[in-house]
């Protein structure tokens, strides 16, 4: 990759995208950057987002994994390849990106996907480099991982993601809550660069549900039960209460009575059998106002 290689960029909430000033749009096309927005994806505007990557083809993808992935599954429904569009690398970054979004976007485009970590506030914080690594910016960053009260924790152990950015213009954030849970690598990347690493960024602490005997798991835990459904287009779980959590999907063909039957049971055994599971079938699950998907929201974290 270098300057002035087309990149294609998918993001931006309704908020952001009507900041884009002038200045903004003459940069992007001196840099040969086109800007797809990424929220409220239609099939309408994904077919039409399909046809520009077709006509633009661009060096370079830069947005949300989820984005990337409702157009490589776009594309996948209407057999129309995007495999030879001479993409080289597709950056990804502000959701988790499981691994197979990582397996369904380099399958999709004939290209590696690169993962980075950042905030609103701190700007980007870690980049992924070839051989895997989550390299922290340490340059002008220092990332910290503490416990519940706030104390650091060892590299390996898992906590509170903090970050003090002391490059900012006017005053440098100090230990800064991400929100975000991770931990600190223990030992050097095997591509040989000094940076720190950090080993693993588990999500926001808002995507860990809890169960009625107290017991805290990752969202995963229940990702598996409905992601795994052949019917299933979508899905969004809502932990509204330790008696309650709400499940929505997009689903076709519609989910018969056993199938729900096995969703609520597995839900259950892993929440508690007195949780009640509520399946909502929608059409289409909206995106945050920030324009990203959440698939797990825990409000009892």
């Amino acid at each position: 990759m270098d300057i002035g290689d087309r990149e294609a960029v998918l993001w931006g909430s309704p908020i952001e995208l009507r900041a884009q000033d002038r200045l903004r749009r003459v940069r992007d096309a001196l840099l040969r950057t086109t800007l797809l927005p990424a929220f409220a994806m239609s099939p309408a505007r994904l077919a039409h987002y399909v046809e520009q990557l077709r006509r633009l083809r661009p060096r370079m993808l830069f947005g949300y994994p989820s984005a990337l992935c409702r157009i490589a599954s776009h594309a996948q429904e209407h057999d129309v390849p995007l495999d030879g569009l001479g993409v080289k690398v597709a950056f990804v970054t502000a959701e988790r990106l499981y691994e197979e979004q990582r397996a369904q976007i380099a399958a999709a485009f004939s290209c590696p996907v690169a993962n980075g970590y950042g905030g609103r506030d701190a700007g980007f914080i870690a980049h992924e480099c070839p051989d895997g690594g989550m390299h922290i910016t340490a340059e002008d960053i220092i990332v910290e991982i503490v416990d519940a009260g706030g104390q650091p924790l060892p590299a390996g152990r898992t906590g509170q993601i903090v970050v003090t950015h002391l490059a900012t213009q006017d005053y440098p954030f100090i230990r800064y809550a991400t929100g975000d849970v991770g931990a600190l690598g223990t030992a050097p990347c095997a591509c040989g660069r000094g940076l720190p690493l950090l080993q693993h960024i588990e999500g926001r602490s808002t995507d860990f549900l809890t169960a009625v005997d107290g017991t805290v798991m990752h969202g995963l835990a229940l990702v598996y039960i409905v992601r795994e459904l052949p019917q299933v287009r979508g899905f969004k779980i809502i932990q509204e209460s330790l008696l309650r959590t709400r499940v929505l999907l997009v689903c076709l063909p519609r989910l018969d009575a056993a199938t729900r039957a096995a969703i609520v049971s597995g839900f259950q055994a892993r929440l508690g059998a007195q949780v009640d599971i509520s399946i909502e079938e929608v059409d289409e699950i909206a995106a945050e106002a920030s324009g990203k998907y959440r698939y797990v929201v825990s409000r009892v974290a």
